[in-house]
């Protein structure tokens, strides 16, 4: 089997000297991002143009200033990789996959910083990890790691500090199963299956809801820069972080048991980007995380040999009778949740209706 690359996270328990210099390491980072972002702004505008090895000069061009003498403090390969990052930012820009890349702010609560292990620089000793410029971290280990590529340094809204680990995965095969599946994602429920089972929506964020507003609006009253609004913040932010980690939890668990007892999954080719602009449901669909949900099947699926099959977007799956295949267009009105087929006088539940369907096009299209 060939070797892939994974990522795994573990909380860090730095001491408060490395606090001090994962602080540093990430303000100069960002500092050297934005230098490189306002340097090739300006050689666009000019009609000229800036690669990563002007950048790159200018960075050490820095070094050599004395105003600038702090930035030798801090990791060289991480100063390294914000511009690395840059140049990738640039090019998706001009691939047309994301925007224009933006300056990044000091006021942004999640920070985080890349490197790269050289020499066995980045290794792990028992119940301490070794990092470039702050030696011997205390970690939490929760799995065993293979060789680790590279690291990236994370400090979360609430001041929680994690490492995720760029390691070599050498994935096992799960045995085959004579079991396939169709989804149809919801808001009311999360999924209908084929096989007629009904995952119900957790509604992390809409059970929290009262409780963050409560929250949100002490913090609005709080004086900008008090000791009394920072922890107000703290508050709030870790309210988002239980509603992220529940949410995440839910769709990893859901996710590897569906990948485990079914060879094919069949799943719908939904433009969620495009259904959240429906203000009326956004919440909702962003609450339930489908684009992360189906994400999670892609890539377990191709770490264990199984099969994910997208049904196109205007399929018809709710309005077609999975028994004779007469197509109802008054099912077109999602009001509309049971509905007796005209011409073979099945009575369908739309959900159960609409996973059957899927299945069916998806084997179909598989062959």
């Amino acid at each position: 089997l060939p070797i892939l690359n994974k990522g795994v996270k573990f909380r860090l328990y730095p001491n408060s000297r490395q606090r001090n210099q994962i602080s540093q390491t990430l303000g100069c980072s960002r500092l050297i991002y934005n230098r490189g972002l306002d340097m090739r702004n300006k050689a666009y505008e000019n009609g000229g143009k800036a690669n990563y090895a002007r950048t790159s000069a200018m960075l050490t061009e820095l070094k050599k200033q004395e105003d600038y003498s702090f930035l030798k403090d801090a990791d060289s390969i991480a100063l390294q990789q914000s511009l690395r990052d840059l140049d990738r930012a640039f090019k998706n820009f001009f691939d047309k996959k994301s925007r224009h890349p933006q300056f990044k702010s000091k006021h942004d609560y999640r920070q985080s910083y890349r490197t790269i292990n050289q020499k066995n620089g980045i290794r792990i000793d028992k119940k301490y990890i070794k990092l470039p410029k702050l030696g011997y971290v205390r970690f939490k280990q929760t799995m065993e790691v293979g060789h680790i590529n590279h690291a990236v340094i994370e400090r979360t809204p609430t001041g929680k500090y994690f490492i995720v680990l760029n390691v070599d995965f050498e994935p096992e095969k799960l045995s085959a199963v004579d079991k396939s599946v169709g989804i149809d994602v919801g808001i009311k429920n999360f999924c209908h299956m084929s096989d007629g089972t009904v995952i119900d929506n957790p509604r992390h964020l809409e059970q929290m809801t009262r409780r963050l507003k409560r929250e949100q609006r002490r913090l609005s009253r709080k004086k900008k820069g008090s000791s009394n609004r920072q922890k107000q913040r703290l508050r709030v932010a870790r309210i988002n972080e239980r509603i992220a980690d529940q949410r995440n939890d839910f769709l990893q668990k859901l996710s590897t048991k569906l990948i485990r007892e079914s060879q094919t999954i069949c799943i719908e080719d939904l433009n969620v980007k495009g259904m959240v602009r429906n203000h009326k449901l956004a919440r909702c669909i962003s609450s339930a995380s489908w684009s992360k949900f189906f994400s999670m099947l892609d890539y377990k699926a191709s770490w264990y040999g199984r099969t994910v099959t997208r049904v196109p977007t205007m399929y018809p799956s709710s309005q077609t009778c999975s028994c004779c295949g007469y197509k109802n267009p008054e099912v077109r009105n999602l009001a509309v949740r049971k509905w007796e087929c005209p011409v073979c006088h099945t009575v369908h539940d739309r959900d159960l209706n609409a996973s059957i369907n899927i299945l069916y096009k998806g084997l179909s299209m598989a062959a």
